[in-house]
């Protein structure tokens, strides 16, 4: 239960939101495909089954392995022996630990300002996991490529520049699905596909209006290169900021930006991802040296994809999360919304916990399904997500823990300084244990460690802090959505080990 409410929407101006404001086009997501968890009603179903929508993405997207495209010359007795390997109890409605694919292809984008180390990082990210046995593609930089091809910007025109900037997006676009396809022809290990910059990177080369006009010639939408192309985005902060003396141009005969202007362009590119809802931040705040830096990024790689680094890498940064107590909303300044659903599927096993959610904007939505095994011995856990398709929304709503609530909430993705920021905004119907508080939170991966103050001028001023709650279990979604009378027989057994959700 909350020890300290705050007060209801209605009763305080300053939790009261304006209407969320319309942020660009949208497009049919291309989510990856997971396969249904044990004790799912799913049956297998073939790869002609796909949606119109599914269907027209399946070029940039990788084919589950799980449901195989059946040979219709395909004898019953094979087609029989594929239902049989999948096929459960109907009367089973939980999930257990099996919930994880067979193997996973997890495609990353390297951004960042001039001299941020990506080429670099690129190579030694793709050695860490090729060492632990996964099959790795790294994606060439596209504007090197037709750069090096003695494009000169200086010569262009207007029109020209827009032409350019056109063709490199559909080069780019055209490049990674060539990698994606390799990767789904993969199936006897997991893939990583890095790419050196991403599909919205041109954006922050072009005016608004031309970034309009080529999404309409090119027939893409926002919303996918956006949130749902890739798994993550690593934000690689220019030398120029933060670490001047190792700043240089000497490594890319393309580039030609001076520290001030790569400063910008850092600035530019980092804020056209805002609103993927997995962004890591690499800077070179408490690093030494390039390899504390790599190591940063392979840390953060390795916590996305669920994979136990051991003491094999610094982890510097960490997740803080404080509870806010009132908003200046006019002076919020720029941000991406989402409207969040979050609930709780039952399980078979005690330390397994699964999470499903669905995320929305522009009524385009994206589906997750987050699994946490908690390991007794070290008192630890590790995460790891998929993309499930929205088809498969009903089935996981019929698996859900009914001991706890659905959670809704809007989601603001904003950047302050240097810093990027998640401020969760709990909506209507509340969670049980809220107490009918419109709670909001404010969250963000920094090295500061907890209870110290974040740096003078980091904490965003439209925001009034009441205090920090970082790993106070009672403001964690599982304790929040807790009915306090109905019983869950198998309650996740690392609940109390809390590690923020």
């Amino acid at each position: 239960m909350i020890a300290r409410k705050l007060g209801r929407r209605k009763t305080n101006e300053s939790l009261r939101m304006p209407p969320a404001r319309t942020v660009g086009p949208h497009q049919p997501v291309q989510p990856m495909v997971a396969p249904p968890p044990t004790g799912s009603m799913i049956p297998p179903r073939r790869q002609s089954s796909m949606s119109s929508t599914v269907a027209a993405a399946s070029a940039s997207r990788r084919v589950s392995p799980i449901y195989p495209k059946m040979n219709n010359n395909n004898n019953n007795h094979q087609q029989n022996q594929h239902h049989r390997k999948y096929r459960v109890s109907p009367v089973k409605t939980t999930c257990s630990r099996s919930v994880s694919l067979e193997r996973k292809v997890y495609k990353i984008v390297l951004t960042g300002g001039p001299c941020g180390g990506k080429t670099t990082a690129q190579v030694r990210l793709a050695t860490f996991f090729e060492n632990l046995g996964w099959k790795v593609f790294t994606v060439p930089e596209t504007a090197t490529i037709l750069l090096g091809g003695r494009v000169k910007f200086s010569e262009l025109d207007t029109e020209q520049s827009y032409i350019f900037q056109r063709d490199l997006l559909a080069t780019m676009h055209q490049i990674e699905n060539t990698f994606f396809n390799q990767a789904s022809a993969i199936k006897d290990r997991n893939v990583l596909i890095i790419c050196d910059r991403g599909c919205m990177d041109p954006s922050a080369y072009s005016s608004p209006e031309d970034w309009q006009r080529m999404l309409k010639d090119l027939n893409y939408e926002e919303f996918d290169l956006r949130c749902s192309r890739y798994d993550q985005i690593a934000h690689l902060v220019t030398a120029a900021d933060g670490a001047e003396k190792y700043y240089t141009l000497a490594n890319n005969a393309t580039r030609s930006e001076g520290v001030s202007h790569a400063m910008e362009l850092d600035k530019r590119t980092r804020s056209v991802w805002i609103g993927h809802p997995y962004m890591d931040i690499i800077d070179n705040k408490n690093t030494s040296t390039f390899d504390d830096k790599v190591n940063k990024l392979i840390q953060v790689v390795c916590d996305r994809t669920g994979i136990r680094s051991g003491d094999r890498l610094a982890k510097d940064s960490k997740k803080r999360k404080w509870l806010v107590s009132a908003v200046d909303w006019k002076n919020f300044g720029k941000f991406e919304e989402f409207d969040i659903e979050h609930f709780y599927l039952l399980s078979d096993e005690s330390n397994i916990q699964h999470r499903f959610r669905r995320r929305t904007q522009n009524n385009r939505s994206t589906y997750t399904l987050t699994s946490r095994e908690y390991f007794k011995e070290s008192k630890d856990s590790i995460e790891t997500r998929m993309n499930v398709l929205s088809r498969d929304y009903n089935t996981y709503a019929n698996m859900r823990d009914k001991s706890r609530a659905s959670i809704y909430k809007k989601r603001r993705c904003f950047m302050y300084g240097n810093m990027y920021f998640n401020m969760d905004i709990y909506s209507d119907p509340l969670p049980p244990q809220a107490n009918g508080n419109h709670l909001i939170f404010l969250e963000t991966y920094t090295t500061v460690v907890k209870g110290t103050p974040l740096p003078e001028g980091s904490m965003p001023p439209f925001l009034t802090i009441e205090k920090e709650i970082t790993g106070d279990s009672q403001y964690s979604m599982y304790s929040l959505s807790k009915y306090t009378k109905v019983a869950n027989k198998n309650e996740f057994a690392g609940a109390d080990k809390y590690k923020d959700d």
